[in-house]
């Protein structure tokens, strides 16, 4: 009886150690990724508008040796960047609330552009992550998807001059209007981030954050 209690007693304790050794690497292993979301600029991608975004991965993009231009704003027929290096690559760049995954229509527009440009390859590349139905059809269909994760790998493993506050701060937001009195939004410096205020103001009070 005596040996089954203390065999009871050292599984309860090496129960609460190894719980212990659990918590204390889930805590260092949270601190790493925050530690690796601030080196790759990811708080400042997240303040981005698409627009702003598009710029961000051309400029990732000519660093790891491809040669991407930025399609036009409207009409681009589904891809948002066409780049080339041993091939072409029609890219769609999605600028989301990280908390807000991208959806299959994403996929289902890059594979339409990849048939119009004639491209070799079809991506996806996200600041967020995505939908179950979005990984389905890309798997079908042949689309790369490039998720929150794989764009902080593509950050650090080029180890890059530029920062995404410098594009953050200078490349000029897509135009809107004001969705209260239909004039001009401008954007405005607050004490802290930049965000869209009404040209009419003071009659007009509206504002918007940049990464609506």
């Amino acid at each position: 009886m005596d040996n089954f209690i203390i065999s009871i007693g050292c599984f309860l304790v090496f129960v609460l150690v190894f719980k212990s050794f659990l918590f204390l690497y889930q805590v260092l292993r949270t601190r790493k990724q925050q530690k690796a979301l601030l080196k790759a600029d990811m708080p400042y991608i997240d303040k981005m508008d698409g627009r702003q975004f598009e710029i961000y991965i051309q400029v990732l993009f000519r660093h790891l040796g491809y040669h991407p231009e930025v399609t036009k704003q409207s009409g681009d027929f589904g891809a948002d960047l066409v780049m080339e290096r041993d091939e072409k690559i029609v890219v769609q760049a999605k600028r989301y609330g990280y908390k807000n995954r991208v959806s299959l229509s994403a996929v289902q527009e890059v594979y339409g552009a990849k048939a119009y440009y004639r491209a070799n390859q079809a991506w996806v590349v996200t600041n967020s992550y995505f939908t179950k139905q979005a990984k389905e059809l890309a798997a079908a269909c042949g689309v790369k998807l490039v998720d929150r994760e794989d764009l902080q790998e593509l950050i650090r493993a080029i180890n890059p001059t530029f920062e995404a506050k410098e594009i953050y701060e200078n490349v000029t937001p897509e135009a809107r209007k004001c969705p209260k009195c239909g004039k001009q939004l401008v954007v405005r410096q607050g004490r802290g981030d930049r965000f869209f205020g009404c040209s009419s103001f003071p009659s007009c009070r509206h504002t918007e954050k940049i990464n609506k």
